[in-house]
């Protein structure tokens, strides 16, 4: 699949889910650490999000890490804004912007 392409599906994916997470697995069965500990945040959130992936399609795996200019996996967009990966996920979620984040995205 060409990178216009994967940019399409990926561009698609973000601005048809309020959140989304681009992750190694699926939410029910997180194949990552990180990942998990990115769903667990989520989950304690109570906030509702598409789960995608990547380890399900190497074109993808790569793709986002393109589309985005961040080099690791797992990576979440909130109302189409890429936010980070699990670090600084876990970071905003400990010093509470990440619930701002979410509750704006919602207004």
């Amino acid at each position: 699949m060409s990178k216009n392409k994967i940019f399409e599906e990926i561009k698609i994916q973000i601005s048809s889910n309020e959140i989304v997470l681009f992750m190694k697995g699926t939410k029910n069965f997180p194949q990552c650490g990180f990942s998990a500990m990115v769903i667990d945040i989520l989950q304690n959130m109570k906030s509702e999000f598409k789960d995608i992936n990547v380890l399900a399609d190497d074109a993808l795996r790569q793709g986002i890490k393109k589309y985005s200019n961040w080099p690791t996996i797992p990576q979440l967009y909130i109302n189409s804004q890429f936010i980070g990966g699990c670090d600084i996920v876990r970071e905003l979620y400990k010093n509470g912007e990440l619930s701002n984040i979410i509750k704006y995205s919602r207004n």
